[in-house]
């Protein structure tokens, strides 16, 4: 097997009960001075994580000598050796997470990235490398494993265990490999096939439902792409998808959500709640945001995996990759894929227009995006987004959510001119760049194009200011109006809390709010209040189990003395009590106007 490639990988469940996988890395033709090294971080998860934390007993061999290793750094090591012999390294990496982005592995299940498992040989990056998976020993009485991903299969079993093929480490990186006794099925969109495999799902899963509904969405975001004859045409840009294959991968768990794009697949996590039920009259709310982030990765397919920002035409794995362009790449595709469900038919108008208030209400309950600029929050994602705390909404802004209601903006910007679409400026944009990395000025020229005009006013308004955006005026230009609903009772506060117990924990205190002027702080248990005699009524204290109590105790009052405990010291925190605090609501208010758009 080493001969089919210069670089090759055996990955061995060595201990599930101690989440070990054993990995034998053979490099055929080893340099002199042979560097390794691990990545800190994986593409499309902007933290440095230092999965070399998880490495350990690193040891180098050539036939029956052993070689010192030296190590360079945090994540990478060195070994002097014979290049015309092959060189031996063997490891262990413990598996003990259950997201997206590392690696897991217990007696239920297997799950790794490359980026957690494979050490990347210095000096062969483009060289093909193999992979072989192997399966792990049955247990009696345990259902037999499967294995799963979107790799390139050279010689494997009927269960996918075996050996798998890349064309280089940037692929084996980005080909996640999912293990188990997995639920799975296959279908075909737009002449590809894709195959949906669930981890950990209940006996009242409904995959029907969810191959019929994955299914449809992904031939509607192959037609965005490519028009109505997806599949049939072979010029690349046109009617061809980039990919002639895809893997779903799903773990269903009692609490989490996520999801990790891949060129040909994507990993996913969500709680068994959200999975569809057969025989359900209605299906769980939770589902609809299933779907939802289905949509986003499939979308991520063609922007981000292909088209890119400049700055990732070639990642470099031992540091941050800096880009301002993540309104645009997560941005844009969390305005798509909620979009792309009501062209799917997944959702009707009156959801639709629930997820963009959802959206919308979160980027103006963030003080931050007075602060920060959408493409400034995309270059400090590495330490901003992605390291949250008690801060977070006061000092930075989601490039997700502002993201998406920037693409909102000049989508509907563009229609109202009647020129085109954001739709098309996307179709421009792949075609322009081959499906390659472009940049701002990319953006801007396409934009310019379809619309017929400069759009460099409302770029750095919208993208490069923390200024306001037109949201009202637009949405009402296309059937969409905005009613002041009374927030509630924490936001109203400017409180963000936890309600555990009987108790009220604050997590979060917002900038400017009345909570931050009483002197309330993060980490404050938020346990009673004082209220004046007042109207013939005496001075009376109260105990708080949870916010919804105010609307009992407090009456007409309008100042409140809180009692908080902080550092078990026990504060008084007099407070004046806001009034008319507001959140939106939208509602459809012209259906043909509101149809042009979403049709």
């Amino acid at each position: 097997m080493t001969g089919t490639a210069a670089i090759h990988y055996r990955v061995e469940c060595a201990d599930r009960h101690a989440h070990l996988f054993a990995v034998t890395l053979t490099i055929e033709s080893p340099s002199a001075l042979q560097r390794v090294s691990l990545p800190v971080w994986i593409p499309g998860s902007y933290l440095v994580r230092e999965f070399a934390k998880n490495l350990q007993n690193l040891r180098a061999t050539q036939g029956r000598r052993k070689l010192p290793l030296t190590q360079l750094d945090k994540h990478s090591w060195q070994t002097g050796c014979a290049p015309d012999k092959p060189l031996v390294l063997r490891y262990e990496v413990c598996a003990y997470d259950h997201s997206v982005r590392t690696a897991w592995l217990d007696a239920g299940r297997g799950f790794f990235n490359g980026t957690s498992l494979c050490l990347q040989v210095d000096g062969h990056a483009d060289a093909p490398h193999a992979m072989e998976i192997v399966a792990p020993t049955p247990v009696a009485g345990e259902a037999r494993w499967r294995c799963a991903t979107a790799l390139p299969p050279l010689k494997v079993d009927a269960h996918g265990f075996g050996q798998y093929l890349a064309s280089g480490y940037d692929e084996l990186a980005d080909s996640p490999v999912e293990m188990g006794a997995f639920w799975s099925a296959d279908f075909v969109a737009g002449g590809v096939p894709h195959r949906f495999v669930v981890a950990g799902a209940p006996p009242s899963f409904d995959g029907e439902r969810l191959i019929a509904d994955t299914q449809a969405i992904c031939e509607t975001q192959m037609r965005f792409w490519h028009g109505s004859n997806v599949g049939r045409v072979g010029k690349r840009g046109g009617g061809k998808p980039p990919h002639d294959r895809y893997v779903f991968m799903l773990n269903a768990v009692d609490d989490g959500y996520g999801g990790l794009e891949h060129r040909h697949s994507t990993a996913l996590i969500c709680t068994r709640h959200d999975l569809p039920q057969r025989a359900a009259k209605k299906q769980p709310e939770g589902y609809t945001t299933l779907l939802g982030l289905i949509s986003h990765e499939y979308f991520h397919t063609w922007n981000v995996k292909r088209l890119r920002p400049a700055e990732f035409a070639r990642y470099d794995y031992s540091q941050e990759n800096y880009t301002q362009l993540l309104w645009f790449f997560e941005g844009f595709t969390s305005y798509y894929d909620d979009l792309l469900l009501r062209r799917a038919g997944r959702i009707d108008d009156a959801t639709y227009l629930r997820l963009v208030n959802k959206t919308l209400n979160q980027v103006q309950q963030a003080p931050g995006r007075h602060v920060q600029s959408v493409a400034e929050a995309s270059f400090d994602a590495w330490v901003k987004y992605y390291r949250q705390d008690e801060q977070t909404a006061n000092q930075t802004i989601s490039y997700y959510t502002k993201g998406a209601l920037v693409a909102l903006c000049l989508d509907l910007t563009l229609r109202r001119e009647g020129k085109g679409t954001l739709d098309d400026v996307m179709r421009l944009l792949w075609t322009r760049s081959d499906g390659g990395p472009i940049d701002e000025d990319a953006i801007a020229a396409a934009l310019a194009t379809v619309g017929r005009r400069a759009y460099a006013a409302e770029l750095a308004q919208w993208v490069h200011s923390a200024e306001e955006l037109p949201l009202s005026e637009l949405l009402r230009a296309h059937g969409v109006a905005a009613l002041d609903d009374p927030a509630q009772r924490a936001q109203a506060l400017g409180l963000r809390v936890a309600e555990t117990q009987g108790s009220v924990q604050v997590k979060m205190v917002l900038r400017g709010s009345a909570a931050e002027k009483a002197g309330f702080s993060a980490n404050d248990e938020w346990i009673g209040i004082e209220l004046p005699a007042v109207k013939g009524l005496a001075a009376q204290a109260w105990r708080l189990s949870k916010l919804d109590d105010l609307a009992l105790y407090l009456g007409d009052q309008k100042k409140v003395t809180a009692i908080v405990a902080r550092d078990k010291r026990l504060l008084r925190l007099p407070m004046a009590l806001p009034t008319g605090a507001t959140t939106w609501r939208l509602f459809a208010q012209d259906a043909a106007k509101l149809s042009a758009w979403l049709a």
